[in-house]
């Protein structure tokens, strides 16, 4: 588990095929960045860009994941260099300071707006209409591995677009000073809204 609350921003310094042709995955070699790497052992979770990975091989400043082709295909970021959000995962001795987050990613939405508002910016992303009824008013939402608030949602044809005010500190601290409109990112639904879909929707089809 995770907390949605980006620890570093380290980088992808090499992507290498792993055996197998197309359908394989590929080998992710990071720095870590300012990501302690002490208390990681291999076989330990990493959430890169919201998406949990597993240690296979570290230093002291660098640590390698396998993605699988799956992975590849239902995500963004993990497939080129570059800067990504990096957390480590949660112990039980350690303040929640975002929201309970798996490290599976539900789907990629479209960065729609990104636009400077004040001090803050503002960020508008279209979701895929599947997601759409997960997502509230005050609710919880993972973005590339981060842990943010929804302030306006608004269904729309082809899915559903939700707006987040992003205040300077996020934009200093995470990849999300990066994101350009058109761009894909990571989204994680909250875990919550999760099963209490789950539990509404039992029965449904039995009773019609």
């Amino acid at each position: 588990m995770f907390t949605g609350i980006v620890a570093a921003v380290g980088n992808i310094a090499t992507v290498t095929p792993l055996p197998g042709g197309h359908d394989a995955g590929v080998r992710l070699v990071i720095d870590a960045g300012g990501l302690p790497l002490a208390d990681v052992a291999l076989g330990d979770s990493i959430a890169i860009n919201g998406a949990c990975m597993t240690v296979v091989e570290k230093t002291a400043d660098s640590f390698a994941v396998d993605v699988s082709r799956e992975s590849l295909n239902c995500t963004a970021g993990l497939d080129s260099v570059g800067e990504v959000n990096l957390e480590k995962a949660l112990t039980l001795h350690e303040r929640l300071g975002g929201h309970l987050v798996s490290g599976h990613v539900d789907g990629l939405g479209i960065v729609r707006k990104f636009e400077p508002v004040g001090e803050s910016w503002e960020l508008v992303v279209e979701a895929p209409a599947a997601l759409g009824k997960y997502l509230a008013f005050k609710g919880s939402i993972v973005v590339n591995g981060v842990s943010l608030t929804v302030n306006r949602v608004e269904d729309v044809a082809d899915g559903c677009r939700f707006s987040i005010n992003l205040i300077p500190h996020t934009i200093q601290v995470t990849t999300l000073k990066h994101l350009k409109v058109g761009g894909k990112v990571n989204l994680e639904i909250d875990l919550i809204a999760r099963y209490v879909e789950r539990m509404l929707s039992v029965g449904k089809d039995v009773q019609g």
